[in-house]
């Protein structure tokens, strides 16, 4: 018991480090080395165990991944790539009604599928789909409602750095979760944009009043759309292609994407040797944050399985008769409670090493398990008072009559949506499974 009271009180002093705006990294280390060295009752022995996970924790092949993507997600934010998905999609919505926001979710989807940061979506449609949106009498609210909310779709849609954070806490395939990321994306995507519909069709003035004009016109031709259309979907072709045939790893997938979004960054002249060294310092900045805080997480999880914490609420669950969509339910409020104060990288870090030894109690799959953790993480994206989404969207728009209020007001039909999905991947796992062998 006394090895479980100091894990559990441990928890509470991450809480309030965390509340307290401690960096998580920092915190999960220094909690971890007093963890162990009151759990064991040896300083010494914490120190080397520490040591040991820290090499441990980042030493396998399979961590290149995560410098691969960011390398090409930035590679691609700064190709245009972006603006020509929004134009081509656009194009083909142009004549429904709340067609522009049906085209941003839609550029949102594809420009997901090679960056994997929803923080970069954010920037991107901020600047490329706002004006269009207002140009055209969509209400501000609506139209910056509609960037933040969609820009979550690149963290489910493969590739995904949460789904890779999450894959190595829980130790899981990587390659598994990206395959496991597509449908559900695909039925967010589609619920936005039906959401979308309905609301321009019987709530016309919350999206674009009667009277506005339907469909801007474009002078798209053909030829011009296939020209806007071939990279991003090469590119696409490229790492989800050979991640489902198997004829890539995620970090084979990654490497060629990277170099993929190089070649179409030189090919459209979008890329100077300043620019490209720009790019490359900041691959290093995420890319050591990233590896750093798994680092920490790993020396949390041992920590914790040291005061065997995850098997003692395992059990208590357990014993409560929750049953096993008792403990989802729960799991999930308290994941959705923890997106309103702390980032999405920083909740995987701190329940993922807990959550992943129940849900295995419980049999669920973890893979299904990880896809219905980044659906709840990612509405904390969203939500009020910390809401990065919200906030990237704002720190982008040049508008100062558009507040974070507005922002998040528009975000919360994008919320709602959400939330259906999430209930539909908890009671149907085989639709986070359906590609999964």
């Amino acid at each position: 018991m006394i090895e479980i009271e100091i894990g559990l009180a441990l928890i509470a002093i991450m809480a309030g480090l965390v509340l307290a705006g401690v960096p998580i990294g920092i915190g999960l280390v220094f909690l971890s080395y007093i963890g162990i060295g009151l759990i064991r009752e040896n300083w010494d022995l914490a120190g080397r165990l520490l040591a040991l996970a820290s090499y441990a924790a980042i030493s396998d092949y399979l961590f290149a991944t995560i410098p691969l993507f960011v390398l090409m997600g930035l590679l691609v934010s700064v190709s245009d790539v972006g603006r020509d998905t929004f134009e081509v999609a656009q194009h083909l919505l142009r004549r429904l009604r709340g067609g522009l926001g049906m085209a941003t979710v839609l550029a949102n989807a594809v420009f997901g599928a090679v960056t994997g940061i929803s923080i970069a979506s954010a920037a991107v449609f901020t600047k490329v789909a706002v004006p269009q949106m207002m140009r055209f009498g969509y209400t501000p609210r609506f139209a910056v409602g509609c960037v933040a909310g969609s820009s979550i779709l690149g963290m489910l849609i493969p590739p995904s750095l949460l789904l890779i954070i999450y894959g190595v806490l829980a130790e899981v395939s990587i390659g598994g979760l990206f395959l496991a990321g597509i449908v559900p994306g695909l039925v967010m995507a589609a619920g936005f944009m039906l959401m979308i519909w309905l609301m321009a069709t019987f709530r016309p003035d919350w999206v674009q009043p009667v009277g506005a004009n339907v469909a801007p016109p474009t002078e798209e031709t053909t030829a011009s759309l296939l020209a806007k259309s071939v990279p991003i979907t090469t590119l696409i072709g490229l790492v989800l292609g050979g991640l489902y045939t198997g004829f890539f790893t995620p970090t084979e997938a990654g490497a060629v994407g990277a170099f993929g979004a190089l070649v179409i960054a030189v090919v459209r002249r979008r890329l100077s040797l300043a620019k490209f060294w720009r790019i490359l310092v900041e691959t290093g900045f995420v890319s050591v944050g990233i590896l750093f805080l798994l680092i920490a997480a790993s020396m949390y999880s041992r920590m914790l399985t040291m005061a065997g914490i995850p098997a003692s609420i395992a059990d208590l669950i357990q014993a409560m008769g929750l049953g096993v969509y008792g403990f989802l339910l729960v799991y999930i409020l308290f994941v959705l409670l923890l997106g309103m104060i702390v980032d999405s990288s920083s909740i995987l870090l701190i329940v993922t090493p807990i959550a992943a030894p129940i849900a295995m109690a419980f049999n669920l799959d973890l893979i299904h398990f990880g896809i219905i953790t980044v659906i709840a993480v990612e509405v904390g994206l969203l939500t009020p008072p910390f809401g990065i989404g919200a906030f990237a969207v704002k720190a982008t728009l040049n508008d100062r009559r558009i507040g974070l209020e507005t922002i998040f007001a528009g975000c919360v039909p994008f919320i709602g949506v959400m939330l259906a999905v999430l209930a539909l991947i908890v009671a149907f796992p085989g639709l986070s499974l359906v590609f999964v062998g």
